[in-house]
């Protein structure tokens, strides 16, 4: 679940690539907000006699019921594991414990585990390097070597200088569970300033260093949620940020130099919890912008400009009444939206700041009917708009009065990242990845057209081994759903192949082809790997997110169903043979789909979930997906909230599928209760022979920061339950 949401896309991640969650970084062409989606590849079923499994059931910790008897408009809900919310009670952690321990004794037997571990491995550690940020002459990225747990922040001069480690977070803490986020580089380079995350927690603490001498400022802010943007001003006077705060989100300054603690509030003081912000400083440093959002998926945005140049300067409203999503992006004078309004695929609005009134918009980039507008962004004199079409990216070139003027080829269908450089540099970067193909990233010449390969993903697996296929099936309602199957050439489909279904269906995000060494092996070893593009996503636009979202919720769970059928109709497996895994928004997917379907899936990877929909909205902040799923406090989105909320439909004597549920006290983002309540209840539900685990990592949270040992362990015993359900073997 994505507490702030600015870009649109979710690339099916590489794993072995953890500075691309790590090194969120701001730019002052606007925020990107990359966001880890919780990718668990993996195919489901029983293998082991009823006798080794009643074994285990009666090994399960029991779970006190203790009835908590509600009426909520009209309606009696009983839950029986509310005291399972107490993260903290003795009560509880003494159940996580007999849990934790019941289910490594379980994974610890499978016997290809040394195996696995050691496919990963291969996989996984790697060398890897992230996208650059020039500043006068020197490139800033991260790069983790594959002997690392952590990626290590650093620059060198031009193309080939001698690399100078900045930030090393191997060294920074014993378990080398602390990462490095670069949230912003001064104009001339002299500062950085960075952030650190514990674990999985979605709040960093903000430092600033100098970069010369590695020397630290006494300028600290303290730990809270800054996604909504950190910049510096040109002169390295003053420092901007946006902050989550208790009454909502707010814009601060900090004068270098002076205590944090009296920072004055700037702008925001009208907007409540549940709402974001975003700000920057633009590249020239002549304005603020900032824009406030209502819900994770940005549905409605306000943007607002403030002249830095012009003492006392008010704060200057460009849109707040229109109900749509606007993306500002300010040049000189010129302000650049890349919005919804009026245009489901999105479009491109240019207002001149002098002149800001609505009569004097203007349209240069108008909408597509066949491709979906990603994010745009202004590099070298011309504007990269990022399309999709047919969930495959396009990235086209034009220049600012909105005429074409080129488009960047990719070697196959794939995802492009946004291109990222300077508006005064003919330099650019950007990132290229397939199903088949690892993530590379580019240097992109905007004058001569030139581009080279800057680094690239060195995965030793054999890519022509792999067949890709995008198909279309229709839902239960009739639309046509597009989904990508990922297998080895030429298998016979006998309805007999494991398939893993993965999906997400939420918060206008697209799931787009991207290389992941999980789905890779899980295809070396001889399964499917499907991917579903759900309504509620982005993948076709505003108006598919819009049909799987609020009173089209249940919209999502059909299309995902559908799937699962459509791919057992045509062969390709059984139900005996089928799993599905999905992750936050998409571990609420996953939930709903075994509660109304169990049969029809052998086994369910539920990580970090959303799955007591009547009291989700009431912990940490989910009040920021309100907009995007509705309150049981209202009366009529209670109705179709209740009527699918995963909790609510566990039923007692059900044969369920076999079932892990992962999470961890670190998630600041998707409270942990979720999957703790659930866990217990389909324990005491299911009437099946199959295990139901809860795999409750005492560290781990929502928004990545694992060391790559980590990684490789949490994935071996996800893949190791995978594996020993389905009687699979790891192969190359």
């Amino acid at each position: 679940m994505h507490g702030y949401l600015f870009g649109k896309k979710i690339l099916v991640m590489e794993v072995a690539a953890p500075f691309l969650y790590f090194s969120l970084y701001y730019t002052k062409k606007g925020t990107t907000m990359l966001k880890r989606l919780w990718l668990i590849a993996g195919i489901l079923t029983l293998t082991h006699s009823v006798s080794h499994v009643d074994a285990q059931k009666k090994s399960v910790p029991p779970t006190e019921r203790k009835e908590v008897r509600d009426v909520l408009h009209g309606v009696e809900l009983i839950d029986p594991y509310r005291w399972l919310e107490d993260q903290k009670s003795p009560e509880t952690r003494q159940w996580i414990e007999a849990q934790n321990q019941h289910t490594k004794s379980l994974l610890g037997k499978w016997q290809g585990r040394t195996a696995m571990e050691k496919r990963l491995s291969e996989l996984l550690k790697v060398d890897s390097i992230g996208v650059p940020t020039e500043r006068k002459g020197y490139y800033y990225y991260f790069k983790r070597l594959a002997n690392q747990d952590q990626p290590v922040l650093y620059r060198r001069k031009g193309q080939s200088g001698e690399e100078e480690p900045l930030l090393d977070p191997n060294v920074m803490s014993a378990d080398k569970t602390l990462s490095v986020r670069m949230l912003d580089i001064s104009d001339d380079g002299s500062l950085l300033v960075y952030g650190t995350q514990q674990g999985g927690e979605d709040e960093i603490t903000v430092y600033i260093m100098t970069t010369h001498d590695h020397r630290p400022l006494k300028d600290v802010l303290p730990k809270a949620r800054y996604f909504g943007g950190v910049s510096l001003t040109p002169d390295n006077k003053t420092l901007y940020y946006g902050r989550q705060e208790e009454e909502g989100p707010r814009v601060r300054s900090h004068v270098l130099g002076t205590d944090v603690k009296n920072d004055p509030l700037l702008f925001g003081a009208s907007y409540k919890p549940g709402q974001g912000v975003g700000i920057y400083v633009t590249e020239d440093g002549k304005y603020l912008v900032m824009n406030f959002y209502y819900g994770s998926a940005g549905n409605k945005t306000d943007v607002y400009v403030q002249s830095l140049t012009t003492p006392n300067a008010p704060v200057v409203p460009i849109v707040t009444d229109i109900e749509a999503r606007f993306e500002p992006h300010v040049i000189g004078d010129t302000l650049y939206f890349e919005t919804s309004w009026n245009a489901p695929n999105g479009r491109v609005l240019k207002v001149d700041l002098k002149k800001p009134d609505r009569a004097n918009w203007k349209e240069i980039i108008p909408t597509s009917p066949t491709s979906v507008l990603e994010s745009i962004s202004l590099v070298g004199g011309r504007i990269f708009a990022n399309y999709l079409e047919n969930v495959a990216s396009r990235l086209r070139i034009f220049k600012t009065d909105g005429s074409p003027d080129g488009e960047i080829k990719f070697p196959s269908l794939g995802t492009a990242s946004g291109v990222s450089g300077s508006w005064k540099r003919k330099e650019a970067f950007y990132t290229f990845t397939s199903f088949v193909t690892p993530r590379t990233t580019y240097r992109y010449d905007v004058g001569t057209r030139a581009e080279q390969e800057w680094a690239k993903l060195n995965v030793p697996v054999d890519p022509t081994q792999f067949e890709v296929k995008q198909v279309f099936y229709s839902s239960k309602d009739g639309t046509k759903i597009p989904m990508f199957l990922i297998h080895k050439k030429g298998i016979t489909l006998d309805g007999n192949r494991p398939t893993l279904l993965y999906g997400y269906g939420g918060f206008n995000i697209s799931l787009t082809p991207s290389f992941s060494s999980v789905a890779a092996m899980w295809a070396e070893s001889g399964g499917v790997y499907a991917i579903a593009n759900l309504r509620g996503g982005g993948e076709l636009g505003e108006a598919w997110h819009q049909a799987g979202m609020l009173e089209k919720k249940q919209n999502v769970f059909d299309d995902y169903i559908s799937a699962a059928e459509w791919l057992i109709q045509e062969k390709y497996t059984s139900s005996k043979k089928l799993a599905i895994a999905g992750g936050s928004n998409g571990g609420l997917l996953v939930g709903a789909a075994m509660t109304q379907r169990p049969e029809l899936f052998q086994a369910v990877v539920c990580s970090v979930p959303l799955l007591d929909m009547v009291r989700f909205h009431k912990f940490l902040i989910a009040q920021f997906w309100v907009p995007e799923y509705g309150s049981a406090d209202n009366e009529s989105q209670f109705k179709y909230i209740y009527a699918y909320s995963p909790y609510h439909h566990v039923k007692q004597g059900t044969a369920y599928p076999a079932t892990l549920f992962v999470t961890g006290d670190a998630d600041t983002r998707v409270a942990t209760l979720h999957a703790r309540k659930m866990a217990a209840m389909v324990q005491w539900a299911t009437s099946s022979d199959r295990p139901v685990l809860l795999h409750y990592d005492t560290k781990a949270g929502h928004s990545g920061g694992k060391p790559i040992n980590k990684v490789i362990e949490d994935t071996a015993d996800e893949q190791a339950f995978l594996y020993w359900q389905l009687g699979m073997e790891v192969r190359k």
